[in-house]
């Protein structure tokens, strides 16, 4: 499978990626991959409103009109996220959690040791498999699945919540001006995109804490990020 990696320049660098929050974002991908059905948007790992979970989060295909996000764009059934979960700190995905589309439903696989790293993925089908219909947005509850051992999955059209003023940073770039603006406009404000959300308790990851946050002692660390690879 052909891949994009979504990762924060701290994981890249092999520095550490604090939960309860973190976020990365990446609207405009490369060339090869930007507008199609595998271009990851954002990445958002952060503690769940029981402290004991950890929620994931894959944004994917941006830029989608608010209210028709379902007829301008639908998940990939060629495409596989991957979410890894590096429990060694050696940036080399030890876990993880994979979702597929097939027809209306999104199914999810993990959290498992991956037959192969790397640049190469199989579908864990020999690990736990939950699955969610992909949610139409009737409802902000619709297709909320819970299941395994407090597992809850979602996938389907939300609002984009990544605030970013892609204009100024433009203009930053190309020297016309310096800095920000104290509030910048939000460049993604009324534009959806699809999400896959996992919900999951944080005992299911193991070893999956690499260390301790030294501003925040109770609050565990973790090394993760997420991939979408295509079908060959």
């Amino acid at each position: 499978m052909n891949k994009t990696k979504l990762v924060s320049a701290l994981a890249f660098t092999g520095l550490l990626i604090a939960v309860p929050f973190l976020l990365a974002g990446d609207h405009l991908d490369a060339s090869g991959v930007n507008g199609t059905s595998s271009d990851l948007t954002s990445f958002y790992a952060f503690q769940g409103a029981n402290t004991n979970n950890i929620v994931l989060v894959a944004n994917m295909q941006g830029f989608l009109p608010s209210g028709t996000a379902s007829e301008n764009a639908v998940f990939d059934e060629d495409v596989l996220v991957e979410f890894n979960i590096d429990t060694t700190g050696d940036l080399i995905e030890d876990l993880v959690i994979q979702a597929t589309r097939r027809g209306d439903t999104m199914y999810f696989f993990g959290p498992v040791v991956p037959s192969t790293t790397g640049l190469q993925s199989e579908i864990a089908t020999f690990g736990t498999i939950n699955r969610v219909v992909i949610s139409s947005g009737a409802t902000d509850a619709e297709a909320i699945v819970g299941s395994n051992n407090g597992m809850q999955f979602f996938a389907g059209a939300r609002d984009d919540s990544f605030f970013f003023d892609l204009n100024r940073f433009n203009q930053v770039v190309a020297g016309e001006v310096s800095g920000f603006n104290e509030v910048g406009e939000d460049t993604f404000a009324g534009t959806n995109v699809l999400s896959i959300v996992i919900e999951l308790p944080k005992s299911m990851l193991g070893t999956g804490a690499i260390g301790v946050n030294p501003q925040a002692p109770s609050t565990p660390i973790f090394s993760m990020w997420v991939e979408a690879k295509r079908k060959q």
